[in-house]
């Protein structure tokens, strides 16, 4: 990782915390560290919440939600991100040989950019879920793995003349299966017995596991001045560690609201899942959260009319080299500021009001703003923003940093923005 003595605290920090986060367990873990050290405790899910003022998180797999209880009941002021990052994750059965090589079979994870995976140095981490000395005990490791023990090897030119006319085409069942080592009878060993000398256990411990590849090349500042972070994973966890310092340093003030930072994992496959915004992760921690405050359903219902929910995610700064693929009056500017993003359709959660209250909180906190709307010619994507609204009912505005090459390998952000993001998540919650 870089030396970066002259950026901003918290684009240093977050060069750091894309290091730490090689997946959603790793990121929420991370989290949860960095929360611990400013003070807030953890409550396992399953357990009571607390009732008395302070600073509490929990935790679910690659989700986490952090919230400051204050000494009276106010409204909720929600900041939501996601952990999860397009990328490929091992099969239950991956272990492949073919032509004299093992390999490991994998699974396509949300939209990635299938090119950026190649001819990268590739580690391993995740969960692994692991049986104990009695039969119905179950133990969860994390694990990573940072020598590039996978590669998956372009096809050359000489063999694909025609890629300069027609372009690289890849199937993702059958151009994607990386390389992990050549193949010896001798030494041939499954990924359930490597996951297990990695371990310190035995292979016939291991019941399963949620584990996936990432690029070992770590985080850099690149770009003639110095201005710009190339990292994996920004799109979310830019975002997320944002929101993370943000809330460690918001919890020290005197608070108009009840601040919560809900980081939920599966935005990039459509947040259907048990952590994801979708569901109801998030919706029966508030209603927890007002139960400890004294208040019944009726009273939190009205609580949450009068609520507020920041969507936290990237957003795409215009391309110079494909200028004619973005809204010709809606260009962003990579560190020109926090961008509001809107579309007609709702693939973003951003209304006129939204944006006119989030406008006057960056008014007055000093901090640039930016508006994204797509082409009508091209489909939209979306974020966690729609979901929440829909399952909270709860007006939200949906934002981001800019950057480029969202869901490659290795994308690219602006030092500044880092600043004016975590700027622009603090003032939310001090509004």
């Amino acid at each position: 990782m870089t030396d970066t003595p002259d950026l901003p605290p918290v684009a240093t920090s977050i060069l750091g915390d894309l290091e730490a986060s090689p997946t959603p367990f790793h990121a929420v873990q991370h989290a949860a560290m960095l929360l611990s050290a400013a003070g807030f405790d953890h409550v396992a899910l399953a357990a009571p919440l607390p009732r008395e003022r302070g600073r509490y998180f929990t935790v679910s797999g690659g989700a986490m939600v952090a919230w400051v209880l204050p000494e009276s009941p106010a409204p909720f002021t929600v900041v939501g991100t996601h952990t999860d990052s397009p990328n490929l994750r091992v099969r239950a059965n991956p272990d492949v040989v073919c032509a004299g090589w093992s390999q490991l079979g994998v699974e396509t994870y949300g939209g990635l950019l299938l090119n950026s995976w190649l001819d990268r140095d590739l580690g391993l981490a995740g969960r692994v879920f692991l049986r104990g000395e009695d039969s119905t005990e179950i133990s969860e490791e994390l694990i990573r793995i940072d020598q590039p023990v996978l590669r998956i090897p372009q096809l050359a030119i000489h063999l694909d003349r025609e890629i300069r006319d027609k372009g690289l085409n890849l199937n993702p069942q059958t151009h994607l299966t990386p390389l992990w080592a050549l193949d010896n009878l001798e030494m041939n060993a499954s990924f359930g017995q490597y996951l297990a000398s990695q371990l310190g256990a035995q292979s016939e411990q291991i019941l399963s596991w949620d584990i996936m590849a990432f690029d070992t090349q770590g985080p850099a500042i690149v770009g003639r001045d110095g201005d710009l972070i190339a990292s994996a994973r920004i799109d979310n966890l830019f975002s997320t560690f944002c929101a993370v310092h943000a809330l460690a340093e918001v919890a020290k003030e005197s608070l108009p609201s009840t601040p919560v930072l809900v980081l939920y994992d599966h935005e990039e496959i459509g947040s259907e899942s048990s952590t994801g915004a979708s569901g109801s992760f998030l919706s029966g921690l508030l209603e927890r959260i007002s139960a400890t405050l004294g208040r019944d359903r009726n009273q939190h219902l009205q609580t949450m009319a009068d609520s507020f929910v920041l969507s936290v995610d990237g957003a795409h700064a215009t391309h110079p080299n494909y200028v004619d693929k973005h809204e010709p009056n809606h260009h962003i500017k990579m560190n020109g500021g926090v961008v509001i993003k809107r579309n007609a359709n709702l693939r973003y959660a951003t209304d006129g009001l939204g944006e006119a209250r989030f406008r006057g909180i960056c008014d007055r906190a000093g901090i640039p703003v930016q508006v994204y709307v797509h082409r009508n010619d091209l489909p939209c994507g979306s974020t966690i923003g729609p979901a929440t609204s829909a399952e909270l009912a709860v007006p939200t505005v949906d934002i981001g940093a800019p950057q480029l090459a969202m869901h490659s390998i290795r994308e690219l952000a602006g030092v500044a923005d880092a600043d004016y993001l975590h700027q622009a998540i603090r003032a939310t919650w001090l509004s």
